[in-house]
Parts: C-alpha cells; sequence; structure tokens
C-alpha cells in the first residue's frame, strides 16, 4: 500500500508561551528501561515520556532541508512539541496529533515517515529504520489514548488520567492486541528515545546556520541567551543546576525591569523589535522573559544534572561548549546580516536628509538625478551579474552532468569490483577446495552463464529487501488504517449523541416557545379589547412573536435544525393570516410540529427509514400494511406511490394513453377548460410551487386536469379534483404518473358519482360519517346536537378533497399513504381520529357560533402525527368493511328515494303551473304586450 507523496510543509506558527507542554524534566528519575527480546509490548517497553531527536524537512530559500529538532509529546493536549535542542527553553512550534495520519514510504529515504494533519504535512527522518517504526507505534498509541480517555479539567494533574481505572487499560490493551494482527511492537531504540537521547550530543548540520528557524527567530534568541546565562550559572555555581540560587538572588532585581515585546509573536519583526531597545536591557528582557516561560517548557538541565556523574557532567559540558561554538559561529552570521540590512537603512535615511536639508529645488532635482544615475548603474551592475549568474548555472549544469557521469562510471567500476570479488572469492574457495581435495581433472573457467547466474542471485537480494520494506510498510498502513477508522466511529458515534441532544433541546426550547405564545394568546382573550399599557405590551410582545425567524437563524450559525419558512413540498410552514389570532396560533402549530419532529426523529423516523431502505420489490402485504400506516419517508415515497397507482389502473393504462388525450385536448377544447383555468388560479394559494409566477406547476396542472376530463367525460372536471392533482403532482413530480393517480383515486378508490354533477356518493359518506360519530364519540355528537351545528358544513370538504386543505403536508401525506393503499375506510378512520383528538376542546364550548369558528381552523392544530394514527387505527377499532358497505347501501337507498320524493313533486309543480297559464295580475303588464308597443 502507498500513499500520495505530497510537498511538506514549514510550521505554520510558534506555540504560545502559555500553553505547558508535558514535561519531560518533571521526572528526573525515569530510565530508558531494559529491552526484551522478541516482540515486547509498547507499553511495558517505552519510556514513560515519548521524546527524541528527529530530523525536519522545512526552511525556504538556500536554507530549505533537513534540520535537527527535539520532540517530545504532550499526553494531555495530544500535541508533539520540538525546538532546536532538548535544553531550550521555549519550543518552536507544536503538531496537533489527534485529527494527524502518519504515513511511511519504502521508496522514501530511509527513516522518513510524515505527519499529516488538516493544515499541513510534516515530513520527519528519524535515525534508523527501527526508531521510524517506534515513533509511529508510539505516536499511534498516544493518539488511541487520547481520543478514548474522558476530558479532565485544567486545574487536574496528568496523575487525573489514572482515575478512569481498569477500563482505559483494558482498551488500550485491546488495542495493542489489534494492532500486533497488523505489525509486531518494535523494540525501545537503545540511545534514541527517552532521557537517554537528551544526553547524546545533538546531530550535527552541514551548516551551522541551516539548523537556525528564521521563522521563530524570537524564539530562537530567548532560548539562546537562556542557554548562555544556564552555562555561567553552571560554572559559577560548581555545576549546581540554573535556575536554584542565582535565580532566586536576582529575582527582586527583573522585578522592576519593564518586559520588552514579545518577539515571538507573529506578525511582528525581529529587527523592528530589536532597534528601539539597548544592547544591555535587551540581553537583560531576554534572559527575564526565558525564566518567566521556563516554568512552562521542559528544562532537562534541571532535571538531568541532578543524576550525572562527574563524568558525565564533563562530556555534557564539552557538548555544550561544541553546540554553543557551533551557535556562536550562526549568531555572528545572522549580525552580518543585520549589520548589512542596518546600513541600508542608515544609507536610506542619510540620503533622505540630504533630501530635505537641500534649500533649493536645483539642488534636489541634482540629488534626485544622482539618484536616477545610481540606479541605472546598478540596475547595469545587476543586469551584469545576472548574465554573470546565467554563465555559472549553465557551467554548474555542464558541471553537474559531468559530475553525473563520473557518478554513472564509478558506480559501473564498483559494480564490476564487486562482481570481480565475487568471482575471487569463489576461486579462492574453489582453489582452497582444490587444495584440500585435489580433483582428478582440471577446472573449467567461470563461464557467462556463471556470471548471469550470480547476478540474478544478486537481483533476487535486493528484491527480497524491497518486498520485505514493502511489506513492512503495508502493515503499518494496515495498522493506521485500521486505527484511524476506529477513532472515526468514535467521533461519528459522539456526534450522532451531541446531535440527539441538541435536537432534543431544541424541541424542548420550542415547546416553551410554544407554551409562551399559548400563554400570550390567553392573556389577550382575558384582557379583551380595553384600552391601557398592558394590552399595549401585550400586543408589541405578540407582533414580535410573530417575526419570522430567518434573519435569528441566519445570525446565530449554531442553530442546528431552524424551522424554515416552507416545509419540503412547499407550503407555508406559518401561513400568513390576515387575522391576527390565526396567525398566533399558526405559529403555535408550527412550533408544535417542529417540536414532535425534532423528538421522533431518532426514536421513530429513522428506524422507520432502515425498514424502508431494507424493503426490496414491493408486494402487497400485512408488513407493507403496517409501514403505511407509519408514513412513508419522503425519499421513497414517490416509489412506493408510483407502485399503489400501478397496482390500481394497470387494467387501465395503455402505452401512449396520456399523449393520446393530450393530443386531443388541442385539437378540441373541452367545455370544461374554462372552470379549470378559473381553478388553477385558486390551488393552494399557500405554496410556492402554485403561486410563483415561474414556476412550471401550474402549466403541468393544467394538462392533467385537461387530459383526465378527455378520460372521463362522465364527470369531465369537478372542483378539487384540482387539489388532488396538485398533491399527485408535488408527491410524483411527473404529469403522467399524476395523471394516473388522479384516474387510481376518483375511478378505482372512490365510489360511482362521487365527483359527478349531483355528488350522490359525497352526500351518502356525509349521512355515514354522522352514523360513526354518533357511535364511535356519541358526547361529542350530543353536545354538536344541542348546540345545533352542522358538521357537513365542515367534513363535506374533508372527504371530497381527501383532507388536501385541512390538515398540514406531514400528516395529509401519511394519510394519503394508507389511503392509497386501503382505500376511503382510511378516510373515515381519520375523520373520527380529528373529532376525537380535538373532543376536549370542542366539549369546552358553549355557543354555536363559537363551535363553528373552531371548526374551520381546528385540523390546523393537529401537530401530533403518531398520537392522530393511534387513534385512528388503534382506538376506532372495530371498523369493520362490511359495516361500512352496509351504511352506504342504507343511506344511498334513502337519499335515492328522497331524490326520487323531490323529483316527483317538482314534476307535479311543474304540471300544475302549467295548467294555471300564463296569468298576468291586473294593472300589470306582460312582457310581450310591452314589447309590442311603439
Amino acid at each position: 500500500m502507498e500513499s500520495t507523496q505530497e510537498k511538506p510543509a514549514e510550521s505554520s506558527s510558534p506555540v504560545p508561551g502559555s500553553e505547558e507542554p508535558a514535561g519531560l524534566a518533571r521526572d528526573p528519575d525515569v530510565l530508558p528501561p531494559k529491552e526484551s527480546e522478541g516482540c515486547a509490548r509498547p507499553l511495558e517497553t517505552a519510556p514513560k515520556k515519548l521524546c527524541g531527536y528527529l530530523s525536519k524537512f522545512g526552511g525556504k530559500g538556500p536554507i530549505r532541508g533537513w534540520k535537527s529538532r527535539w520532540f517530545f509529546y504532550d499526553e494531555r493536549k495530544c500535541h508533539l512539541y520540538y525546538s532546536r535542542t532538548a535544553q531550550d527553553a521555549n519550543p518552536l512550534d507544536s503538531i496537533d496529533l489527534s485529527s494527524a495520519v502518519f504515513d511511511c514510504k519504502a521508496d522514501a529515504e530511509e527513516g522518513t515517515f510524515e505527519i499529516k494533519t488538516p493544515s499541513r504535512i510534516i515530513t520527519l527522518k528519524a535515525a534508523t529504520k527501527q526508531a521510524m517504526l517506534y515513533w509511529l507505534q508510539q505516536l499511534q498509541m498516544k493518539r488511541w489514548e487520547f481520543h478514548n480517555s474522558p476530558p479532565a479539567p485544567p486545574a487536574v494533574p496528568d496523575a487525573a488520567l489514572a482515575g478512569n481505572g481498569p477500563a482505559l487499560r483494558l482498551e488500550l490493551e485491546q488495542e495493542e492486541a489489534e494492532l500486533e494482527e497488523f505489525l509486531c511492537p518494535v523494540k525501545t531504540p537503545t540511545g534514541l528515545v527517552g532521557m537517554a537521547a537528551a544526553l547524546q550530543p545533538v546531530p550535527a548540520m552541514p551548516l551551522a546556520l541551516q539548523n537556525i528557524s528564521l521563522k521563530h527567530l524570537g524564539t530562537e534568541i530567548q532560548n539562546t541567551m537562556y542557554n548562555i546565562r544556564g552555562n555561567k550559572q553552571t560554572q559559577g555555581t560548581g555545576h549546581r543546576p540554573p535556575g536554584e540560587d542565582s535565580a532566586l538572588s536576582e529575582e527582586p532585581q527583573r522585578e522592576d525591569q519593564p518586559s520588552p515585546p514579545d518577539l515571538s509573536a507573529p506578525g511582528k519583526d525581529p529587527a523592528d523589535s530589536l532597534k528601539p531597545t539597548p544592547k544591555s536591557s535587551l540581553t537583560a528582557n531576554l534572559i527575564q522573559k526565558a525564566k518567566r516561560q521556563s516554568n512552562t517548557f521542559p528544562l532537562f538541565t534541571e532535571g538531568l544534572t541532578r543524576n550525572r556523574t562527574a563524568q558525565e557532567k564533563v562530556l555534557a559540558l564539552e557538548q555544550q561548549v561544541l553546540m554553543l561554538t557551533k551557535e556562536l559561529k550562526a549568531q555572528k552570521e545572522l549580525v552580518k546580516i543585520l549589520h548589512k540590512a542596518l546600513e541600508a537603512a542608515q544609507q536610506e535615511k542619510r540620503v533622505s536628509s540630504a533630501y530635505l536639508a537641500a534649500a533649493e529645488d536645483k539642488d534636489r532635482l541634482e540629488l534626485v538625478r544622482h539618484k536616477v544615475r545610481q540606479i541605472a548603474e546598478l540596475g547595469r551592475r545587476v543586469e551584469a551579474l545576472e548574465q554573470e549568474r546565467e554563465s555559472l548555472v549553465q557551467a554548474a549544469s555542464l558541471r553537474e552532468q559531468e559530475v553525473q557521469e563520473l557518478r554513472q562510471h564509478v558506480q559501473l567500476l564498483m559494480d564490476k569490483n564487486e562482481a570481480k570479488q565475487q568471482v575471487i572469492c569463489k576461486l579462492s574457495e574453489k582453489v582452497t577446495q582444490d587444495f584440500m581435495h585435489p580433483p582428478c581433472q582440471p577446472p573449467a573457467p567461470l563461464d557467462a552463464a556463471d556470471r548471469d547466474l550470480l547476478s540474478q542471485q544478486e537481483k533476487m537480494e535486493h528484491l527480497k529487501d524491497d518486498m520485505e520494506a514493502y511489506r513492512t510498510q503495508n502493515r503499518f498502513l494496515n495498522s493506521e488504517i485500521h486505527q484511524v477508522t476506529k477513532i472515526w466511529r468514535k467521533v461519528a458515534e459522539k456526534e450522532k449523541a451531541l446531535l440527539m441532544k441538541c435536537a432534543y433541546l431544541q424541541a424542548k426550547n420550542c415547546q416553551v416557545e410554544s407554551k409562551y405564545l399559548a400563554g400570550l394568546r390567553r392573556l389577550q382573550e382575558a384582557v379583551g379589547v380595553e384600552a391601557g399599557e398592558c394590552s399595549e405590551l401585550l400586543r408589541q410582545l405578540i407582533q414580535e412573536a410573530l417575526q419570522w425567524e430567518a434573519s435569528e437563524a441566519s445570525a446565530d450559525s449554531v442553530v442546528l435544525s431552524p424551522i424554515s419558512e416552507y416545509d419540503e413540498y412547499g407550503f407555508l410552514t406559518v401561513p400568513n393570516y390576515e387575522v391576527e389570532d390565526l396567525r398566533l396560533l399558526a405559529k403555535i402549530q408550527a412550533l408544535e410540529v417542529h417540536s414532535h419532529h425534532l423528538l421522533a426523529h431518532e426514536a421513530v423516523e429513522q428506524p422507520l427509514r432502515e425498514r424502508w431502505a431494507a424493503l426490496g420489490e414491493l408486494a402487497p402485504s400485512l408488513e407493507i400494511k403496517q409501514l403505511l400506516r407509519a408514513g412513508v419517508p419522503r425519499e421513497h415515497r414517490p416509489r412506493v406511490w408510483k407502485w399503489l397507482v400501478r397496482l390500481r389502473v394497470q387494467h387501465l393504462q395503455g402505452p401512449g394513453r396520456y399523449q393520446e388525450l393530450l393530443s386531443r385536448g388541442q385539437a378540441c377544447k373541452h367545455p370544461a377548460t374554462r372552470q379549470i383555468e378559473l381553478d388553477l388560479n385558486r390551488t393552494f394559494p399557500s405554496n410556492k410551487h402554485f403561486t410563483c409566477p415561474a414556476s412550471s406547476f401550474p402549466d403541468r396542472l393544467r394538462r392533467v386536469l385537461l387530459a383526465f376530463s378527455w378520460q372521463n367525460p362522465a364527470i369531465g372536471y369537478c372542483q378539487g379534483l384540482n387539489r388532488l392533482a396538485a398533491i399527485a403532482l408535488l408527491v410524483l413530480d411527473e404529469e403522467e404518473s399524476a395523471f394516473w393517480c388522479l384516474v387510481a383515486i376518483v375511478e378505482t378508490i372512490m365510489p360511482a358519482d362521487y365527483y359527478s354533477k349531483t355528488l350522490l356518493a359525497s352526500q351518502v359518506d356525509q349521512r355515514v360519517l354522522q352514523d360513526l360519530l354518533s357511535e364511535k364519540l356519541p358526547k361529542l355528537m350530543a353536545h354538536l346536537g344541542q348546540c345545533r351545528v352542522d358538521l357537513s358544513f365542515i367534513t363535506f370538504n374533508w372527504l371530497l378533497v381527501v383532507f388536501a386543505d385541512s390538515l398540514i403536508s406531514n400528516i395529509l401525506l401519511q394519510v394519503w399513504d394508507a389511503f392509497l393503499y386501503e382505500g376511503t375506510k382510511v378516510v373515515f378512520r381519520y375523520a373520527l381520529a380529528i373529532f376525537k383528538y380535538n373532543e376536549e376542546e370542542i366539549l369546552r364550548l358553549q355557543d354555536g357560533l363559537e363551535i363553528y369558528q373552531y371548526l374551520r381552523f381546528f385540523t390546523k392544530t393537529i401537530c401530533d402525527s403518531r398520537k392522530l394514527m393511534n387513534i385512528a387505527f388503534n382506538d376506532m377499532n372495530p371498523f369493520p368493511k362490511k359495516q361500512l358497505r352496509q351504511l352506504r347501501m342504507a343511506h344511498r337507498e334513502r337519499l335515492e328515494a328522497e331524490l326520487h320524493e323531490l323529483e316527483q313533486l317538482k314534476a307535479k309543480y311543474l304540471e300544475i303551473r302549467a295548467a294555471r297559464g300564463p296569468a298576468v295580475p291586473e294593472g300589470c303588464t306582460s312582457e310581450d304586450e310591452g314589447e309590442a308597443e311603439p
């Protein structure tokens, strides 16, 4: 397995001094443990603190390359800090390992690996391959330990992590066992990690300046000054650790000194910070600042010198002398650079002063001309230097080619020499064998086949090495993928839990807001229309509550699921009623619906989605019936509705039938066209798809209704069909599918004559509903009878358009899901459930007019779809279909008899009127006589 090579990036910003990494020096007695043979467990063989020298690739321009850095891990923050040496007071930067991944490449330089974070890629190199694998495994374990440990308060020390007890240790042991399946734990490299690595000399760089970080120049200067001061104190106090005695004696003096500007702050030029400060004050301030920050950085001098022997101290001092000599050389080079910059600034200042001091314009013009001549001369020099540089580049390229050729030649000679050495070894062995055991025949000379065999064997050895390297890389990358996947799953679980918690809190907030609005409404009703400060305050509070939340949702980016202006099918969430009381009720209802949706999302809707997703091919069954009653998720509803419609109209469908009907409508105008055009503009005025001028839904609805008028000439068009077809269009989004859905409802689901001119079947169903209400809700019907309330004024439209104008969209479509499968029985179930849902509210009202006003909009107050469904399909049982058929037959016969009696009375009246003739009262003139007069 190979990963993509990316360009390494330098560290982004220095670590502030306020961040406290975990110090190695705080455990002075920690020593590297003894290595065990074979594969050992990392936590048992690893040092308590992960630290050591690594090479980091970075820099810009000519100083870009490998730089030696001291790395150490902070367990509390999961950061890998690094500095130039182990004795530096402040870190240069840090790497966040909590969201990082690790990678190593078999074809890269030995010991090279990468740490990839979301913001950058850091390329590191260990001294050996074993050290590289050790670092990678330890970083993996540290990352896993960080993600599985509970967050500790900032004031709690590292020992608080032990309070997790056996649970965390067990998880770590399980993770180690899983990682061992991919790659055997690597033994601790001796002297390359831990406290032992701090005693080793700093890895040498080709150039001393190359190892200095110019990006963190302020931190470099602070560390250098602190090291110089620490060495002086060590020499003056008999090799005592710096900062023990002298720090106490000099602390009062430092308190009186002003603090210098932060040289490591981003965006500041170190040269600008150094200019206004005197040299002595700068040195004192840097030492003071380094001392203040020394408490936040692991100083190794304090922890290491306590356990050193005299020889170790002498060796350490010699190493420090060498290191300081290199640092001094680097600082001298830096001072030269700063001197040149200072001379250029002074020269510019002198020229500016001379220009300002000139008395006349001629003198200033002469100065300007002099500068122009200097610029021209410098330009010529630059051109000459550029030409010289190009010639040198060409010469260097030629030299490089020559060097490359020489290297190839040398490599060829080395290969030949190696081959000759192997031949010599073979011949020497052969001579020895012949000398020990003289052969009977003279030996045959080494031919070409033997040489080819030797070269093939050599290639095989190289291939075996490459295979082993790739096998190691593959095992590590597999372990990395395994651990990153587990971390991702844990993060996903935490995110899901947080989202559920946010949804629950937001639902509770909606409930509180809904109760607040309901309280305002009741208080307004109690106060009435009386003038005063209280009524004015109530009116102002209600107006503020009715203001839309869109601006608040955009201003607060933390809102999880705000109430949008339109729902997923384009209906207004809060209709803009003219009456303020109705708008307040609509807002309360929207909040209640949103609250129920949030609370039921994970507990009800998510398992329902999973059950629908697990269904394969749809077929009629008891499971499908139960799922349809519970409601179809939005993403599955178009597919399910098409299947339900196909079950109903498969005997009526024909290829090209819809297009044929459209062609007939274009050729000949249908009598119902005028009524269709009138009803188009009245279809769902609260839906943006039918009110927006740029929407295509009105034109598509027109074509569907015209096609149906030709499909069923007996009905043609009836008011209410426009809303049925509109609901089908919103869900199915295809004209032909919506057309066949309308055909299925009118011709197969609803009884005959339901949408005829007499609406006979519709009137029958109203009487059936009255009987069912008297049976299921006798108390409510008795109350309505006392108040002389006729429910047919309200319920007639319910049954005619299947609640299209009455229920909110999510409940309406849930009703339609079951209606398309089970038929009109579902409509009666939900009609009864709606009255049962609001029975207590209706019983509180004692006036018929108040009941009529409440029944106009009370269906819009239903927000709990699960409660309504349970009432419809559980509380209304038993509900046999045979009973529904018998009631329909009885009421149809009775209604037909009544209509027949009315027809007889009408005919008798017409006969009597015709027998009397056109009688004209005395003193009146008939129309015919009036027209005859001139």
